[in-house]
């Protein structure tokens, strides 16, 4: 018989705590504590001794053979700069952003450039025949993009060992849940539960996967602190909804450099790749004018 347990977890920093309060002191952050509901099977448990036959073994570090990671190249040169020179096989790589910058677009447009690879994409937000919609739109087509709209990560894991992917998409992560956790979709529970088994999955089958995450008010990944830490890279699209161009920038990158950018320009056929900045900022010819600086700022108005 199972038994409900009530527990309060951070969701800035993910730590528990059996009662209410205030303060977290693990992060510092106030009112961040939320309630879960755990539940746990009763009866006897089979307790392992740790002395069983395991699958790996410690090895040396001159026993272990350093080459340059395999990449699968995204035919998207400013993601593939941001990403350190294209996807990591095996990696997991989180895409957060504002609802409505792009995120979905960029992705989407992305996958279905790649050729010769299968890839999953798996929507919990989205409908099938709105996705066919923008597909449409963004003028790309790929007969190996796979659509599954899909909210519970034990039929992912179904669909995926069904078709056996060479990518994986999932938008977005705050939609997805597991059967094993009472709490609803998007709390720190189960965001917390489904990074981590699928980042179990991707290190095991050597598969990567794109997680789609939104950001709250203050700017920061939506859900717990500890999905910025268990994934491989955190890429942030940013930009104001009122203007066409949009940046991505990597916060976390364990495969490449977090100094790199990606600039993009808003358009009805979906993102167009700025590989020359300068074109946004230097619209007049200066050629011949001396004494001219080139500075770029940013103007806001506010009430006072």
């Amino acid at each position: 018989m199972a038994k409900e347990k009530s527990v309060y977890v951070c969701s800035n920093c993910g730590q528990e705590s059996p009662k209410w309060i205030g303060k977290c002191p693990g992060c510092g952050e106030w009112n961040t504590y939320v309630e879960e509901i755990i539940r746990k099977e009763s009866g006897p448990k089979k307790v392992s001794t740790g002395m069983e036959s395991v699958k790996t073994r410690p090895i040396t570090l001159n026993e272990i053979e350093a080459a340059d990671e395999p990449r699968i190249d995204m035919y998207d040169e400013e993601l593939n700069r941001v990403l350190g020179g294209g996807l990591v096989q095996g990696s997991l790589v989180l895409i957060g952003g504002e609802p409505g910058i792009g995120k979905s677009t960029l992705v989407l447009q992305t996958v279905l450039r790649i050729p010769e690879k299968r890839i999953l994409y798996v929507s919990g937000e989205e409908s099938a025949r709105q996705l066919k919609l923008r597909a449409d739109r963004l003028g790309s087509a790929s007969g190996e993009c796979l659509i599954v709209c899909e909210t519970s990560l034990e039929q992912i894991y179904v669909h995926i060992k069904n078709t056996r992917p060479d990518l994986v998409i999932i938008d977005s992560i705050q939609t997805i849940s597991t059967e094993i956790l009472e709490s609803s979709p998007g709390s720190v529970a189960q965001v917390r539960e489904c990074s981590a088994s699928i980042l179990r999955f991707a290190k095991e089958s050597h598969t990567p996967v794109i997680l789609i995450g939104h950001i709250n008010k203050e700017g920061s990944i939506a859900g717990p602190k500890v999905l910025e830490h268990i994934v491989d890279a955190v890429l942030q699209f940013e930009g104001d909804q009122h203007y066409m161009y949009r940046i991505l920038r990597s916060i976390k990158n364990r495969f490449g450099s977090t100094a790199e950018l990606g600039i993009y320009e808003m358009r009805q056929d979906g993102l167009r790749q700025v590989n020359n900045p300068s074109e946004l900022l230097l619209s007049q010819d200066h050629e011949g004018m001396s004494g001219v600086a080139i500075a770029s700022a940013i103007e806001a108005l506010g009430l006072f």
